[in-house]
C-alpha cells in the first residue's frame, strides 16, 4: 500500500515545491544584496552593527539578537549591539574565548543551534542583567573575516524554535558576508581615533605656544583630552613641592564635589603613587580598589576605570593627568602612550610658565633695586649722609607707612625733582 507521505509527487506539487525553493533563494539573494549595498558601504561601526542586527532579526523573526566583537588585544569578546536596548551593558559584558556558548563558538569557529531549554546546555553562561538568558531557543553563529573569527551573533527565541537547515545556511553565509563590513568599519573607527589623537596633540602644542594664562591653558588641555580619551572626568593635579601635595587645578567636570576634593599627599591614593613612582597607573575599577581614597565619591559620580599619568619634566614629576571612564575599561598601551605625550606637553607648559614668572620676578627685583639706588643717591646728596643711613631711612619709612620700598623710593625721587 502506498501511503500519502510515500506516494510520488505530482507534477503540480513538484512545480509548487520548486517555486517555493526559488522564492526562498530569491529572498536570500535579496538579503545578501541588501547587506552588500547598505552595510558594506557604511563606515560607521555602530550603524553597521545596528543594520546587521535588523537583518538577522528580519531573517529569523527572533525575539532577541546580540552581537559580540572580538578584541584581539585582550583576547575577549565584548557585547557591542543588541536588538533590545541594553545601554548599561554594551561594552561591559565580556567573555574569554571558550567561555559560555558564545566563547565556545568563537574558539571552535562552529555554530551552535539549541531548539529548547538553552540554559540546560553545560556551556551556557548566565548574566544577571540579561533577560535573554531566560529564553528557550539559542542560535550562535561565528562572524568571519579573512578566515578569522572577529565576532559572534546570538539569535534567541522566547519559546522553543526549530532552526531549519536553510535558516542555518543563510545565517552562516550572513556571518561571513558581514565580517568584511565590520572589519572595514573597525579600521575606519581606528583611523578616526588616531586622527583625533594627532589633532589633539597638535592643538595642545598650539595652546601651549599661545599667550594664554596657565590656568586657561590647562583647562583647554583637559577639555581636549577628555574628548580624545572619551573620559567621563579628566583632571590635572599639580604638585606643591613644599607641601608634597597634589591639588586639582583644572577639570572639565561640572561636579562641585569632585572639584573640591581635598589635596592628596604624594604616595597617597592612585594619583599620588603615579607621581611618586613616576609611571602611569591604570585601575579597572576604582570603587573596588583598596588604595583609592574616594570610592564613595566615585560611585556617586559614576566613575569606574582610571588612568593616572605623571606629568614629567626630564626625570621630575610636576603633576598628574587623570582620565576616568564611566564603565570598566582596559587601557591599551596606545592610549597610555598618547596620554603620557599630552601629560609631558602639559608639563612643558607649566615649566615654561614657572620660568617666565621667575624671569619676571627677577626683572621686577632689578627694576626695584635701580629705583631704590637712585633714591639713596638723592638722600645722600641732600642730607649729606652715608649710603647705609640713606637705606635705613627708606626702609624705616616703608615699614611705618606699610608701603613698598619702591613706592617710598619713587616718592623721594619725585619730591627732589619738584624741588
Amino acid at each position: 500500500m502506498i501511503t500519502k507521505s510515500s506516494r510520488p509527487k505530482t507534477e503540480k506539487e513538484r512545480i509548487a515545491q520548486l517555486k517555493g525553493s526559488l522564492a526562498e533563494k530569491t529572498r536570500e539573494l535579496d538579503l545578501l544584496r541588501q547587506i552588500s549595498e547598505s552595510i558594506s558601504c557604511n563606515l560607521d561601526l555602530d550603524d553597521v552593527l545596528k543594520q546587521i542586527i535588523d537583518i538577522v532579526v528580519q531573517v529569523t523573526q527572533a525575539d532577541a539578537c546580540l552581537l559580540y566583537l572580538y578584541d584581539d588585544r585582550n583576547k575577549e569578546l565584548i557585547l557591542r549591539a543588541t536588538k533590545n536596548p541594553h545601554p548599561k551593558l554594551i561594552g561591559r559584558i565580556r567573555l574569554e574565548l571558550g567561555e559560555g556558548i558564545t566563547g565556545w563558538v568563537a574558539r571552535e569557529r562552529k555554530l551552535v543551534a539549541i531548539a529548547r531549554n538553552a540554559s540546560d546546555d553545560p556551556r551556557f553562561r548566565v548574566f544577571q542583567h540579561l533577560p535573554e538568558d531566560r529564553f528557550h531557543a539559542f542560535l550562535s553563529i561565528p562572524v568571519i573575516s579573512k578566515n578569522e573569527v572577529i565576532g559572534v551573533i546570538n539569535v534567541q527565541h522566547k519559546r522553543p524554535h526549530h532552526h531549519s537547515a536553510s535558516e542555518l545556511a543563510l545565517l552562516t553565509t550572513i556571518g561571513h558576508q558581514v565580517g568584511g563590513a565590520i572589519e572595514n568599519a573597525r579600521l575606519y573607527e581606528e583611523m578616526k581615533k588616531k586622527a583625533m589623537q594627532i589633532e589633539t596633540l597638535s592643538q595642545v602644542s598650539k595652546t601651549i605656544a599661545s599667550n594664554r594664562y596657565l590656568k586657561e591653558i590647562l583647562q583647554l588641555i583637559v577639555a581636549m583630552t577628555a574628548e580624545m580619551m572619551n573620559s567621563t572626568i579628566c583632571s590635572i593635579m599639580l604638585l606643591d613641592e613644599d607641601k608634597q601635595e597634589l591639588e586639582i587645578v583644572a577639570t572639565q567636570s561640572l561636579s562641585e564635589e569632585y572639584r573640591k576634593k581635598p589635596n592628596l599627599k604624594v604616595g597617597q591614593s592612585i594619583s599620588g603613587r603615579a607621581v611618586q613612582e613616576r609611571r602611569p597607573i591604570a585601575v579597572p575599577d576604582v570603587t573596588r580598589e583598596p588604595g583609592y581614597m574616594y570610592g564613595d565619591l566615585a560611585r556617586k559620580e559614576g566613575l569606574r576605570s582610571l588612568l593616572s599619568v605623571p606629568m614629567m619634566i626630564r626625570d621630575r614629576a610636576v603633576g598628574v593627568i587623570n582620565s576616568y571612564t564611566s564603565h570598566e575599561h582596559k587601557f591599551y598601551d596606545e592610549e597610555i602612550k598618547i596620554l603620557q605625550a599630552v601629560a609631558n606637553q602639559s608639563a612643558v607648559a607649566i615649566e615654561n610658565t614657572k620660568l617666565l614668572r621667575r624671569s619676571n620676578e627677577m626683572q621686577e627685583a632689578l627694576e626695584n633695586r635701580k629705583v631704590v639706588e637712585r633714591a639713596k643717591g638723592v638722600l645722600m646728596r641732600e642730607k649729606r649722609i652715608a649710603e647705609e643711613e640713606a637705606f635705613r631711612i627708606i626702609q624705616r619709612q616703608s615699614m611705618n607707612t606699610r608701603k613698598s620700598m619702591k613706592e617710598i623710593a619713587e616718592a623721594i625721587i619725585l619730591a627732589s625733582e619738584i624741588r
